[in-house]
């Protein structure tokens, strides 16, 4: 197993370590939960690069990376909402859309086609991990200063979510063609 595919699983055991401390209450958790997602989240951004920079580009790896991302994101959306800080229509539209693009992969994979992620869809992602990092921190230290920096994340990542999914199901339209 290579260095990129190594840190995709890193970032797939860091999951249920996240989890714990967002869900265990405690006085810092709130801060551990955060720091560990964020680490998770760079790990996405290294092995993406590790994998390009040193041709480490893997089937396992167009397979694992967006999925262990999507449980990443999902797993903590989940439990911002049982934690009432995100509301659940947010996340179901989140959710559906990755739901739906998963299916088309499926679909073009079926008939050998590998979709590339398109920066619609890497924006989505940051926006989405720096809505859920401000999320986790209960928008620390933005409360402070009354600022909804959470909020505003939080809206930004759902309108790049629904266009990215947009996007992608246009370019993709021609796989429907039967």
């Amino acid at each position: 197993m290579n260095l990129a595919n190594k840190l995709t699983m890193l970032r797939l055991f860091l999951i249920p370590i996240f989890m714990f401390f967002m869900l265990v209450r405690g006085p810092y958790n709130d801060f551990i939960a955060a720091g560990i997602f964020a680490l998770a989240a760079l790990t996405d951004k290294f092995d993406g690069y590790v994998a390009r920079k040193f041709n480490q580009i893997t089937n396992f790896g167009k397979l694992m990376d967006p999925l262990v991302d999507k449980i990443m994101v999902s797993s903590a959306l989940i439990a911002l909402v049982q934690m009432g800080r995100i509301q659940s229509w947010i996340v179901v539209v989140i959710l559906a859309r990755e739901f739906l693009i998963t299916g088309v992969r499926t679909v073009a994979a079926d008939k050998g086609i590998v979709i590339a992620a398109s920066n619609y869809g890497k924006y989505k992602t940051t926006f989405q991990m720096i809505a859920v990092i401000a999320l986790m921190l209960n928008n620390y230290p933005f409360s402070l200063m009354n600022f909804p920096f959470d909020t505003i994340m939080v809206y930004i990542a759902l309108i790049l979510t629904i266009y990215s999914g947009v996007d992608y199901i246009i370019k993709s339209k021609n796989l429907f063609k039967d």
